[in-house]
C-alpha cells in the first residue's frame, strides 16, 4: 500500500523515496511496523477478549496438575492480534503486485480462520478438544488444496514442481502434477506440529521466530539470481518479495511475546498456531527448501514425533513411551520448570537455525 504510494516518486525530485525499491529496507520497515502495533493494541485486545472470555481457555484436565491453577481464566485467540499485525506490515510495505506475497496471506488468513473456529467453539462448549479433528483435517485440507493450486498454475519457472534435497548439488525429484499433494503435505504439517509446540507460555514463539528469520534469509538468497547461482539453489523470481512478510511475521512474533512471556496474560490459541505454522510451512515449499524447513524447525518436528510414537505405543502395548506427550510435558513431569523447558528449546531453535544456514553452502 505505501510501497505503491512512493513507486511513483522513483527517480523524481525526492531521490530519498528511492530507498523504499530495496527489499531489505522494506522488510525493516514492516518487522518494526507489526511489533509496534501490538505494543500499542496489545493491552487493549487483551481486555476486549478477556471481557467476552467468561472462563478463558479451557486448560487439559489431565495435564501436569500446575498447569490446571496456574493458567485458569487466561484469555485465548491472542492470535487475530498477530494475524492482524502481520497483515498491517505486510500490507503496508510489500509490494502488492506480488503474487506470492498475496498467496501467503491467503493461507495465513484461511488457516487463522480454521483456529478462530476451533477457539470459538472451545471457549462456548468450555471443552480444549474444539472441533473434531476429523473436521479441523477436512476444513486444513480445502484451504491448503485452493492455495497450493493457485500457487501451482501462477509458478512460471523451471523446476517449480520439483523437491530439492540440502548438500546435495542439482539433487531433485520432479512431482509433477502431484506436487500440490507434497506442498498441502508440508503446508498442513507444519501447522499442527506448531499447533502442538504452542503448548507452553512462549514456547512455540521462539522456534517460530528463528524458522522465520532463516525462510527469510534463504527467500532472499532465493529470489536473487546472482545469490541462487552461486549457492547452487534454485532461483524462484519474485520470492525475495516474501521476506517483507517473513519480517512482519518476526515483528508480530516479537511483540506478542511481551503479553504472553510468564506467566502468560494471553494465550494465543489455534487461531494463531495453526496459521502461522500453515504460512511458514507454505513459504517452505516456495522457497524449494522444505528439509531446510524441518531443520530449523527441528522442535516442531520432535514434538509432532513424540505424540505419534506415544500414540502408537500405547496402542500396540498399552504403554508409554513418555510421561506425557508433546514431549514439553514430558520434560516437565520429570521436574524441568516451565521456563526451562521454554528456553532450552529456544536455545536448541537458534542451534538447529545455524545449523540450516550452513548447509546452503554446503553443496
Amino acid at each position: 500500500m505505501f510501497y505503491s504510494f512512493v513507486y511513483s516518486l522513483y527517480g523524481s525530485e525526492f531521490p530519498f523515496f528511492n530507498i523504499f525499491k530495496y527489499i531489505t529496507f522494506r522488510s525493516i520497515c514492516a518487522f518494526f511496523t507489526s511489533f509496534i502495533v501490538i505494543l500499542l493494541f496489545g493491552h487493549k485486545a487483551i481486555s476486549l477478549l478477556k471481557k467476552n472470555q467468561t472462563n478463558g481457555q479451557p486448560i487439559r484436565d489431565d495435564g501436569p496438575e500446575s498447569h490446571i491453577e496456574s493458567k485458569r481464566g487466561t484469555p485465548t485467540m491472542g492470535g487475530i492480534i498477530v494475524v492482524a499485525s502481520i497483515l498491517i506490515g505486510t500490507l503496508l510495505w510489500g509490494d502488492l503486485e506480488s503474487s506470492k506475497v498475496w498467496i501467503c496471506i491467503g493461507i495465513l488468513v484461511g488457516f487463522g480462520a480454521i483456529g478462530a473456529i476451533d477457539d470459538i467453539c472451545k471457549l462456548k462448549t468450555s471443552d480444549y478438544h474444539g472441533i473434531s479433528p476429523k473436521t479441523k483435517l477436512g476444513l486444513q485440507l480445502m484451504v491448503a488444496a485452493i492455495w497450493c493450486y493457485i500457487a501451482m498454475r501462477i509458478s512460471d519457472y523451471p523446476q517449480s514442481t520439483s523437491i530439492f534435497f540440502p548438500i546435495f548439488k542439482n539433487c531433485s525429484i520432479d512431482f509433477g502434477s502431484l506436487f500440490i499433494l507434497w506442498a498441502m503435505f508440508v503446508t498442513i504439517g507444519s501447522s499442527n506440529a506448531v499447533n502442538l509446540t504452542d503448548g507452553l507460555d512462549g514456547l512455540a514463539m521462539g522456534p517460530i521466530i528463528m524458522s522465520s528469520i532463516c525462510l527469510a534469509v534463504i527467500s532472499y538468497l532465493a529470489g536473487n539470481v546472482p545469490f541462487a547461482e552461486y549457492l547452487y539453489i534454485t532461483h524462484v523470481p519474485g520470492l525475495a518479495e516474501v521476506c517483507v512478510f517473513l519480517s512482519s511475521l518476526v515483528g508480530a512474533s516479537l511483540g506478542f511475546m511481551w503479553f504472553n512471556a510468564p506467566p502468560a496474560k494471553i494465550f494465543m490459541g489455534d487461531t494463531g498456531s495453526i496459521s502461522i505454522g500453515a504460512a511458514l510451512g507454505f513459504v517452505a515449499v516456495l522457497t524449494k527448501h522444505e528439509f531446510i524447513y524441518a531443520i530449523v524447525g527441528g522442535i516442531f518436528v520432535l514434538e509432532t514425533v513424540s505424540v505419534i510414537l506415544q500414540v502408537g505405543f500405547y496402542k500396540m502395548t498399552r504403554r508409554r513411551i513418555f510421561l506425557m506427550a508433546p514431549i514439553h510435558h514430558h520434560f516437565e513431569k520429570k521436574g524441568w520448570s516451565e521456563s526451562v523447558v521454554v528456553f532450552r528449546c529456544w536455545i536448541i531453535s537458534i542451534v538447529l537455525g545455524i545449523l540450516a544456514l550452513a548447509t546452503l553452502k554446503i553443496r
